[in-house]
């Protein structure tokens, strides 16, 4: 795998770190949190203990019992295939233009890690930018109303999980869910479903050379993740700090919402909350080199909210400043 990337310098310290992390590395054994959001509000406090205890620690958890009913799930994931097997000059009509988080791109995203394209394309959905960017019902029939009500449900549980954050830092409860809101125009919070492509005709260098997803933290607050049973390939790594870097699948489950804690809201928190670096592996030899689909809600605080955490480590800055110097360093030409 690519170990070094063009010299550059980020006015981000979590971009220039990422610089540094493009290798390979060795892979490792982990258990992954599995957290019961059953009965919530009775148990948010036990439910908030062990979110906090999980991402201070290895920055990964998976949600079960989250209330996202699975025919949901299996209807947004339909809706997505349908959009990425539209003709590309149809999907065209849709571009993710500069800086929006909005529309199609096609192995447009360089990490900053590996320097490569993502052997991806993708189509994400950020409400209040979206008037020219969705299909008709002539193109694809049901897509704008399955996707509005599949993002709105991740919404709802991604203030969830973030109220019990805002709980362990001291916040009032609702003070993420203020931040995230969705009826204003400063809103950016993204839905991005995501198709890693097939490998066709591969060489034995295409799977040494490439990534679906190169490594990376997430520039978000909170992501949530829906990955499709028998389509692997996500791994992750904790203590991004190490020059060992150790990696662990994270099988897709059926029934579970796979959560990472985001740059965002690490520095929200001061440092506590840790972002976890992952990315997505190429299929293995022996494995299956067929497409693989899966589906990521970003939490992204609105445009307008100050980042800045209790205990002031970081000088505040906007979520539409951040959120910008980190898409500029994901998408430059």
């Amino acid at each position: 795998m690519n170990t070094t990337v063009s010299e550059k310098n980020y006015s981000l310290d979590e971009l220039n770190k990422e610089t540094t992390f493009g290798g390979a590395g060795s892979e490792k054994m982990r258990d992954i949190p599995r957290i019961d959001l059953s009965d919530f509000d009775a148990r948010k406090a036990e439910i908030a203990d062990a979110l906090w205890s999980a991402s201070t620690d290895i920055g990964f958890f998976q949600l079960i019992n989250h209330g996202i009913p699975q025919d949901m799930i299996d209807d947004a994931f339909e809706a997505s295939e349908a959009f990425f097997s539209l003709p590309e000059e149809v999907k065209a009509r849709f571009p993710l233009l500069s800086g929006t988080n909005a529309g199609w791109e096609y192995k447009a995203q360089v990490r900053p890690s590996t320097g490569t394209a993502d052997q991806k394309e993708s189509y994400q959905i950020t409400l209040p930018r979206m008037a020219e960017l969705w299909p008709s019902e002539a193109e694809l029939a049901g897509f704008k109303t399955t996707m509005l009500a599949f993002e709105r449900a991740n919404w709802e549980l991604g203030m969830r999980v973030l109220s019990c954050f805002a709980l362990k830092l001291g916040f009032v409860e609702d003070f993420f869910t203020e931040r995230h809101d969705p009826e204003s125009p400063e809103y950016q919070s993204t839905l991005r479903l995501l198709h890693y492509l097939e490998l066709v005709n591969a060489k034995p260098e295409d799977f040494t050379s490439f990534w679906r997803a190169g490594a990376h933290t997430d520039f978000d607050c909170l992501t949530l993740l829906h990955q499709r049973p028998g389509q692997g390939g996500l791994q992750l790594c904790p203590g991004k700090e190490s020059s060992e870097l150790a990696w662990t699948d994270v099988p897709p489950l059926p029934g579970v919402v796979t959560c990472n804690i985001g740059d965002m809201l690490m520095r929200w928190s001061d440092d506590k909350l840790q972002s976890t670096l992952h990315r997505v592996r190429m299929p293995k030899p022996e494995e299956s080199r067929g497409s693989r689909y899966s589906m990521a809600f970003f939490c992204q605080a609105n445009k307008d909210a100050i980042i800045e955490g209790p205990e002031k480590h970081y000088a505040p800055i906007t979520a539409h400043d951040y959120l910008q110097q980190r898409i500029a360093a994901n998408f430059a030409k």
